[in-house]
């Protein structure tokens, strides 16, 4: 079955496998979290720092599971070394499903590098987990997102699936998403039981948390990792958090995402360091303690009118007065870790008033969530350094701009790998008719 052939009915799986999944009977969380299982710890005798990021550490296989059911195959799960958020080595997990082929795989080394949109800042929902029999509530997002791989494997391409966001769950900390992407690239080219050949193509593809990940593991790799970025032919991304600040003044106070706010400044907090209770208000507390291993199925809808000046102590209402949030914040601004040297494709909603949010009178529409000036600002900037961009924009939300996107990038992913008869294809390129955006301006930190 070819990838456009899959791809014509992949609405209908997802909806399947969405369906299926929720009318699982509920199920608390597993009593074994990755903390408590030994593949997840490192334990030799060199120290991490004199390994190279991308060298195996460990290595097992697992049966394919959702929500702890198996699928009847296998996947191969590597440790590996990576680097966090403050560039110190740190250790990672990242799933590699090859394809079940018997004499001849032609597509074994077309890979996809799927970066899933799992956010969470509970450790037991990274991808890795879920797939091993994780049985949170979490694990219905890696659950429903096998009916997205499906087409790549049907097709005969090898796939990877980080945990992008570490493990310590480090939700919106996007360099430590693209660092942990790009080693988990370099460990499945490294692991004899992968079997890749070192020239094998490998294609990124992501949307919203996955985005993060794509977009910054394109950045990134021309300087952090040149030895993936010359095998690297593509990034599809949709539903892209670009300058994080802007969509604080986005979200705040909607019904259906204002609490990803709090969830992200945790997940950044975490992931720099920031003791973040002793600025927080009684409120900020309060919802600080209860996010602590939320999900995105924990927080959506459950937030209203939740605002940033209600979460911190007066003196920080406006939050350019605190130092930590504007180092911080301006460290996951995308566009700022480099340019990517390989064509992309980019898709954005631009009807958030759908999922209940109104266009921002700062910053103009977004899709709920995201916003759709800051996407066509990067697009531009990228454009202006040569990057090859296809960018598209969606009348609909967050959620259904997925459904129109989606069957569109794994299209142009593959025709990154050669379209469907092994032809070159041309780059598609519309940035002449893409329209300025918002400024992606560094924040400024006015306190004393």
């Amino acid at each position: 079955m070819s990838l456009r052939t899959a791809s014509k009915g992949l609405l209908h799986t997802l909806a399947s496998a969405a369906t299926a999944a929720l009318m699982l009977p509920s199920v608390s969380q597993a009593a074994t979290s990755p903390a408590d299982d030994p593949f997840y710890q490192y334990t030799g005798s060199t120290p991490l720092a004199n390994i190279a990021p991308g060298t195996v550490l460990n290595t097992r296989t697992v049966d394919y599971k959702i929500m702890g059911l198996s699928l009847g195959f296998k996947a191969t799960q590597l440790l590996y070394r990576s680097t966090d958020a403050q560039l110190r080595p740190a250790v990672n997990v990242t799933t590699v499903i090859k394809p079940n082929c018997f004499l001849y795989c032609p597509n074994k080394n077309k890979v996809v590098s799927y970066q899933s949109f799992y956010d969470s800042l509970n450790p037991a929902d990274e991808p890795s987990f879920a797939i091993a029999g994780g049985k949170s509530l979490g694990d219905l997002i890696p659950g429903v997102e096998t009916a997205l791989i499906a087409p790549f494997l049907i097709g005969g391409h090898t796939v990877i699936i980080s945990d992008t966001q570490g493990q310590k769950a480090d939700f919106a900390a996007g360099p430590e998403y693209g660092f942990n992407t790009l080693d988990s690239i370099r460990a499945a080219k490294n692991s004899s039981a992968i079997g890749l050949s070192s020239s094998a193509k490998v294609a990124l593809i992501g949307y919203s948390g996955g985005a993060i990940a794509s977009e910054w593991a394109a950045e990134l790799a021309p300087t952090y990792a040149p030895d993936v970025n010359k095998n690297l032919v593509g990034a599809a991304i949709g539903g892209v958090l670009v300058h994080p600040n802007h969509n604080l003044d986005y979200v705040q106070g909607t019904p259906t995402w204002g609490g990803i706010a709090p969830m992200a400044l945790i997940g950044v907090g975490r992931s720099y360091g920031i003791d973040l209770p002793q600025y927080l208000s009684d409120n900020g507390m309060a919802i600080y303690n209860k996010m602590q291993k939320a999900s995105i199925v924990n927080v959506l809808l459950q937030y209203p009118n939740t605002y940033w000046k209600d979460i911190v102590k007066p003196e920080y209402a406006d939050r350019t007065k605190l130092k930590p949030y504007v180092d911080a914040v301006n460290k996951i601004v995308m566009g700022t870790g480099g340019t990517p040297t390989i064509p992309m494709f980019i898709g954005q909603g631009t009807g958030g008033e759908l999922e209940g949010t109104p266009a921002s009178p700062i910053w103009g529409k977004g899709d709920g969530v995201m916003l759709a000036g800051d996407v066509r600002t990067l697009a531009r900037q990228y454009c202006a350094k040569g990057v090859q961009i296809k960018h598209v924009e969606y009348s609909l939300s967050h959620f259904t701009s997925m459904v129109e996107w989606l069957p569109q990038a794994m299209l142009w992913v593959n025709d990154r790998f050669g379209g469907l008869f092994g032809t070159t294809v041309a780059v598609p390129n519309n940035c002449s008719s893409i329209q300025p955006g918002n400024a992606l301006e560094t924040v400024v930190y006015t306190g004393s």
